[in-house]
């Protein structure tokens, strides 16, 4: 975790200040306080609340969440992120049952798991996340199983037991342009190792939608945008979410600027024309996003339709 005297505390100003587009009302509705209360009996880590995501009742009333494997301690340290940075615990073998069960018991129609990276462990998790979406498909077997997951160091035979476990989406996140990723990544994550991960995971045999998501307002240009919208269609990533970096605190990453609503909107359609299946592009979009995942569970509907015949 970054400390005080390596970043100085940045001033708020006009350009860092929320714009009135960021703000969002608190989370109700009997759907969300259902599935929170189902979270808070089972203690389930989930990104929504963690990561205090604006989209969270939206989701949770829908019936899509957001859940952590592996602990809430990183060994990483993107200066972006919030997690804690450190020496992880050991890994609890019952945790995929566990989450299976409660997952089972919210009756969700999508789920989508993520995990701290474990670079400590042999297989960075891998076969722990395999684990978990064989038990949500056994338990929850109309439950639609996204994955977002490390890059497992680029490991192809970690990446491999992902895959052959079955998940109907994986997701890896690039987040940002590739000039900024040393800046805003841990310097383990690189650019090019990011797209293989993804292009790996899109040719394998069982025909896995990819899903990645950028974050704007860390510097980036537009032109580099684009060039990102190239490399992630180039590696045949279906699925892109673009949203609003917002600073987590005052010791993280600042932000350089707070994109539009009418820009995000430009972006979306320029990210369009490369040919991804689906855009999600927004203020407060992130990786987990209900539109994204209302659109692929269509997708797959419409493909079990036409297996039917």
């Amino acid at each position: 975790m970054a400390t005080p005297d390596r970043f100085p505390l940045p001033q708020v100003t006009e350009t860092t200040r929320k714009p009135d587009w960021l703000k969002v009302r608190l989370p109700h509705g009997e759907g969300y306080e259902r599935v929170k209360a189902i979270v808070k009996r089972t203690k389930l880590a989930t990104v929504c609340e963690e990561a205090r995501c604006p989209n969270i009742a939206e989701c949770w009333g829908g019936g899509t969440a957001t859940v952590m494997l592996m602990g809430e301690v990183c060994t990483r340290a993107c200066r972006f992120c919030h997690v804690k940075v450190g020496a992880p615990p050991p890994l609890d073998p019952m945790e995929p049952i566990h989450l299976a069960q409660a997952v089972k018991e919210m009756d969700l129609e999508y789920i989508v798991v993520t995990s701290v990276n474990r670079d400590d462990r042999p297989d960075g998790g891998a076969s722990h996340f395999a684990s978990a979406i064989r038990e949500l498909r056994r338990e929850s077997p109309r439950t639609i199983v996204e994955v977002l997951i490390p890059d497992f160091k680029g490991v192809e035979k970690d990446l491999a037991t992902v895959a052959e476990a079955r998940p109907h989406v994986v997701a890896h996140n690039v987040e940002t342009v590739e000039r900024l990723t040393p800046t805003v990544r841990d310097r383990r994550a690189k650019y090019a190792q990011s797209l293989r991960v993804l292009e790996y995971l899109k040719h394998r045999p069982e025909g896995i939608y990819t899903k990645t998501s950028v974050m704007v307002g860390l510097g980036e240009t537009d032109a580099e945008l684009e060039q990102t919208f190239k490399d992630l269609r180039n590696v045949g990533v279906d699925v892109l979410t673009l949203g609003q970096y917002l600073q987590p605190s005052q010791y993280h990453l600042r932000v350089e600027r707070f994109v539009t609503p009418a820009q995000f909107e430009s972006y979306k359609k320029l990210a369009e024309s490369y040919g991804f299946l689906y855009v999600a592009s927004g203020p407060l979009v992130r990786s987990s996003y209900r539109a994204a995942e209302f659109f692929m569970k269509g997708l797959m509907e419409r493909e079990r339709l036409e297996r039917l015949g």
